[in-house]
């Protein structure tokens, strides 16, 4: 038996042929051509008012045309794009509905269709990128985690290394330091944050990648920088080798960084240098930012309420629950006249030792867990997860 065709008009003529008579009633017509009671009687309403041309598809164009930018501002438009090359319609919208609510803006496509007619837009190429992991702290609120990277160095134009420090609030996306520096030593890093945690307080955490001055492949990835974040009341977190993504929102930070000061860089040195002070205010106070709906990071940035007092504070440990030992200065620990190494980092400090329900001896500092110590091969570090594993 062969499958009958029929187009959509015609089922619906047949519909109000068998409505109309009263041959079946409203259910079973619903059931029979698999419609809804609702669109069942927009179509019976719908022959009411236009009979036959009622059942065809109406046209879907609005029935008034769309608005119209006016020369006023389409001007206005393209003064506020060439000042902010690197931003988008959306972004570009939204600061002109800010700066002059009293105009019926139209809409974002229209105004990008604005700019590429000017030639005010770039294609950008698109590249595969991973998946976001979860945070690896918790973060609900402004300073629950604050991030922390090297950009990556670039030549100005007269040949001059410029690798900035940039430190960010996870939550509020606020850019705390942007700066370029000499060097990228604890001695260079740590007065920036000294003076981050002076004038906006302690965050919970500091979360970096395991390259220096922040991590390394040591008992518990500790450097000179991490010590002194622990001395300081945060705890500093690493994200595991291999794996930008869990940095995320930092990393795609950059390149919006290198879009804005790098492409195409300053002519000199002290140009580039002036060139991120100028995106640090930009970003933070003019630039709307799409994670928080089209907001400032200044609108959404409160300081935190732990202030810093200036001073570093080695951890201290429940003696009645832990052994305590000093590390000496060849970075080792005694225990039971036998020697172990710890780290290098630790030198003058103490660390904890926990006996644990297997009889093993774990090591820590503060709260980060440095590894087992095992009597014939030393203290054992934690594998670290990296993306070929």
């Amino acid at each position: 038996m062969a499958w009958g065709c029929y187009k959509v008009e015609e089922q619906r003529e047949q519909f109000i042929k068998e409505f109309v008579s009263g041959s079946d009633s409203v259910t079973g017509l619903c059931k029979k051509y698999h419609i809804s009671r609702k669109t069942a009687y927009k179509w019976y309403q719908r022959f009411l008012l236009l009979e036959e041309e009622g059942l065809k598809d109406l046209p879907k164009a609005p029935h008034s045309p769309y608005r119209l930018y006016s020369n006023e501002q389409v001007d206005l438009a393209l003064d506020y794009k060439r000042k902010h090359m690197k931003w988008g319609a959306k972004k570009v919208l939204v600061k002109l509905k800010e700066q002059y609510p009293e105009l019926d803006w139209p809409s974002r496509s229209r105004l990008h269709e604005i700019f590429e007619e000017y030639h005010l837009t770039t294609k950008r190429r698109l590249r595969n990128r991973l998946p976001a992991t979860q945070p690896l702290g918790k973060l609900t609120a402004c300073n629950d985690i604050w991030a922390v990277d090297l950009k990556g160095w670039f030549l100005t134009g007269n040949g001059r290394k410029c690798e900035p420090l940039t430190v960010t609030d996870c939550h509020s996306r606020y850019l705390i330091h942007c700066m370029h520096l000499p060097k990228h030593t604890v001695d260079y890093v740590w007065p920036v944050f000294e003076q981050a945690f002076k004038e906006y307080g302690l965050p919970n955490r500091v979360r970096s990648d395991n390259g220096p001055p922040f991590g390394c492949t040591g008992a518990g990835r500790l450097t000179g920088l991490s010590v002194k974040l622990i001395q300081a009341g945060v705890i500093p977190e690493w994200i595991n080798p291999g794996c930008p993504e869990e940095n995320g929102r930092h990393e795609r930070f950059h390149l919006t960084l290198h879009q804005a000061v790098a492409d195409p860089p300053g002519a000199t040195l002290a140009q580039q240098i002036e060139a991120l002070k100028v995106f640090q205010e930009e970003y933070n106070f003019e630039r709307p930012h799409e994670a928080l709906d089209m907001k400032t990071p200044a609108s959404c940035y409160t300081s935190s309420s732990r202030k810093w007092d200036g001073v570093l504070r080695s951890p201290e440990y429940d003696t009645s629950k832990v052994m305590v030992r000093k590390v000496c200065h060849s970075g080792c620990i005694w225990i039971a006249q036998k020697e172990f190494y710890i780290t290098q980092a630790l030198v003058g400090e103490y660390v904890a030792l926990k006996a644990t329900e297997m009889e093993e001896t774990e090591v820590y500092y503060g709260s980060i867990y440095l590894g087992k110590i095992d009597s014939k091969k030393g203290l054992e570090k934690p594998e670290m997860k990296t993306r070929r594993k």
